[in-house]
């Protein structure tokens, strides 16, 4: 009694004042097609950055396999976004109840991992970094075990408002901008996450206090300055990464913290589509940073590349170089000469 469970999406979106067209028009057609050729690029992009880390021995650590599930929850991103592109416009009102939260969980689950995975990473930072280390010693199982925790809160996050908190009883409580989404459940999961990007951003400014003055204690011999450059390199990358996500995702959650205060003056319709391109654009940023700040990684992706581009064809020249040591790493860092004759020496052995 009192609940809607037998009404349509159509019901829900014009009781929340959020009124999809029934045709197709021009800007509904724009709105997919670049939804579309951005989903395709995000989805590439990101198996190559999983690819690359799986091929080079030299991202075998726990940093990089955090990384990998970061991007492989950009790929999933891709493909909910993806979904969302077939299942938006004059489609919405045609979905069922069931379908529209599949729809939503996607997107949420995407999310929940890519700030779980970077809250994986800045703690793995912290404790790698204020041992002025380069790599973590967590053991690949425990890595692993990390991953498979992050997927299993993602995903029961992303089922939330489908195990109940709805407005499917409370049509009072239904949010504008997802209009069968409890407007108590949007503050919670916009404060929720900022609150955990202020959280990761604390932790990044703490580790980066520390380095420097530990730099400041530590002598001028040349390995030493090497190592501290290596490790500040990396996490100058982590930052960046952190930092364009923080960026891309904080306006959305802004936005939807506003409509779930029930901000009318706030016009949250209005900003909505521009804060889901944003959001969805992030998903193939990390790529782009990788091929510039790492080039060990910007070799491997053009390794993979060449190797797409003439399948079949003569491979034995690959240029990978494998590190054994973090001495190894560190010399690659400073003196690509050095590492050439290390791999030299190697295979003359």
């Amino acid at each position: 009694m009192g609940c809607y469970f037998n009404r349509t999406v159509k019901f829900f979106y014009e009781a929340s004042g959020k009124n999809i067209s029934d045709h197709w028009r021009r800007r509904d057609y724009v709105i997919v097609t670049l939804g579309m050729s951005v989903c395709f690029i995000v989805i590439f992009s990101n198996l190559l950055v999983i690819g690359a880390i799986l091929k080079n021995r030299r991202f075998h650590f726990p940093i990089y396999y955090l990384l990998g599930n970061l991007a492989l929850a950009d790929l999933f991103s891709g493909v909910s976004y993806l979904h969302l592109m077939f299942h938006t416009g004059p489609w919405t009102i045609k979905l069922s109840k069931h379908q529209w939260f599949v729809r939503q969980a996607l997107i949420d689950t995407s999310l929940t991992a890519s700030v779980l995975n970077l809250l994986a990473v800045a703690v793995e930072r912290h404790q790698t970094i204020f041992n002025m280390q380069l790599h973590s010693k967590m053991s690949t199982r425990r890595v692993f075990v990390i991953i498979v925790f992050i997927w299993l809160v993602a995903i029961i996050m992303g089922l939330v408002p489908t195990m109940g908190w709805h407005c499917l009883c409370n049509l009072e409580n239904c949010s504008t901008m997802a209009p069968m989404y409890s407007r108590s459940y949007l503050v919670f999961w916009a404060i929720l996450n900022l609150l955990t990007f202020t959280i990761m951003l604390a932790v990044y400014t703490r580790i980066f206090v520390y380095v420097r003055r530990k730099s400041k204690q530590m002598s001028q011999h040349t390995t030493q300055m090497r190592h501290r450059e290596t490790v500040m390199n990396l996490m100058k990358t982590v930052s960046l990464i952190l930092g364009c996500f923080v960026l891309c995702w904080t306006p959305g959650l802004v936005v939807l913290l506003l409509d779930g205060l029930r901000c009318d003056m706030c016009k949250v319709l209005r900003y909505e589509k521009y804060c889901l391109v944003l959001a969805e654009c992030n998903s193939f940023v990390n790529p782009i940073i990788y091929s510039f700040r790492d080039r060990d990684m910007r070799r491997t992706f053009r390794d993979i590349l060449c190797c797409l581009c003439r399948r079949g064809g003569n491979n034995q020249g690959n240029s990978e170089v494998h590190f054994n040591t973090l001495e190894h790493e560190v010399l690659s860092e400073s003196n690509g000469a050095d590492v050439s004759n290390h791999h030299h020496n190697n295979h003359s052995h």
